[in-house]
């Protein structure tokens, strides 16, 4: 009995190494992953800290000792709203 032509263009058995690695898309995957964490960590290194103030809330500051800021936004009227009314259910509005 002959064997078709898609037979004989296979090689009969794949080497253990073959069998171990991932399909080919796979590993393309991985190398395009690989290439933009590259990338990204690139850029973000030429780009520097994006907020060089920023500290540990429980760890110690370096450089300039200056006053804590509690985030008070004086001179900014009107932005203390007051808690919304609770609603009623069947209650007109």
């Amino acid at each position: 009995m002959s064997r078709s032509p898609a037979d004989r263009r296979r090689p009969p058995h794949r080497t253990a190494a073959a069998r171990l690695l991932p399909a080919r898309p796979v590993l393309g995957f991985i190398a395009l992953l690989t290439v933009l964490f590259a990338l990204s960590y690139a850029a973000g290194t030429l780009a520097g800290p994006v907020a060089p103030g920023l500290h540990p809330a429980g760890g110690t500051r370096g450089g300039d000792q200056a006053p804590a800021d509690h985030g008070d936004m004086g001179g900014m009227p009107g932005m203390g709203a007051p808690a919304p009314r609770p609603l009623i259910v069947g209650a007109p509005r």
